[in-house]
């Protein structure tokens, strides 16, 4: 069974009406990303960051996965599917994929501000004040801006292996996920699904399906079927 390694962003669970802060002019649901991802709006307003956050978690709690979702974990019954998503929502593994790697976290986790392996699941409102057991503020289970990304180590051996490579819903702006591309193996197809297809892909072995993550996603399904199995 072929290996299709996916790397999927924000356009793939759009149309589940979760939106990305590239959406409107570098703010995230009326946020700018300096006063809600990233250390040091921590430091200086955790109220701030925790209310925003909840908001997410509230939204992705009440958002369903789409079509484009509920292919990739179809895909699972010719393919050996390894999705790596840039999004922190739960909506691959609620269409059914299985193997689903996290680059930036995970809305329904918390952690330790002092130890990031200090991690338990979250569905209600976090609120300022409560501790983990070592003494540090829970915080959020998401990579901010500014922050290393661990998940890096795991991703690039997965795309290394891919026998087909695909994108579907990112930009390809937001690094380090946007150099994974860099790691398919030179004879790997490469699939690339967008509304806007990102300038930094090119090449013979790119096949484009400029379109909506789920009409795009059906089109490719088609394909990749008879063509690839």
């Amino acid at each position: 069974m072929k290996k299709l390694v996916v790397l999927t962003g924000a356009g793939i669970s759009a149309e589940s009406g979760l939106k990305t802060f590239r959406d409107s002019d570098g703010l995230w649901e009326g946020y700018s990303i300096e006063e809600v991802a990233t250390p040091r709006a921590w430091a200086r307003n955790p109220e701030q960051v925790l209310k925003f956050y909840n908001e997410r978690r509230q939204a992705v709690r009440h958002a369903q996965p789409n079509r484009a979702h509920q292919i990739l974990a179809e895909l699972q019954d010719f393919f050996d599917v390894e999705i790596i998503t840039q999004n922190i929502d739960d909506l691959h593994e609620r269409a059914g994929s299985r193997k689903v790697l996290h680059l930036h976290g995970e809305i329904f986790k918390k952690h330790s501000e002092f130890d990031t392996e200090l991690i338990e699941e979250v569905y209600e409102d976090m609120r300022i004040g409560e501790l983990a057991p070592d003494g540090g503020r829970w915080r959020p289970a998401i990579v901010w801006f500014e922050e290393p990304v661990p998940k890096m180590m795991e991703a690039v051996p997965l795309v290394r292996k891919a026998d087909l490579f695909l994108v579907v819903g990112t930009s390809l702006v937001v690094y380090p996920a946007a150099s994974l591309i860099d790691y398919v193996a030179p004879d790997c197809p490469l699939f690339v699904v967008d509304k806007k297809i990102p300038y930094s892909v090119a090449g013979a072995r790119l096949q484009v399906f400029e379109n909506l993550a789920s009409i795009g996603m059906e089109e490719l399904k088609n394909q990749l079927l008879n063509q690839h199995i």
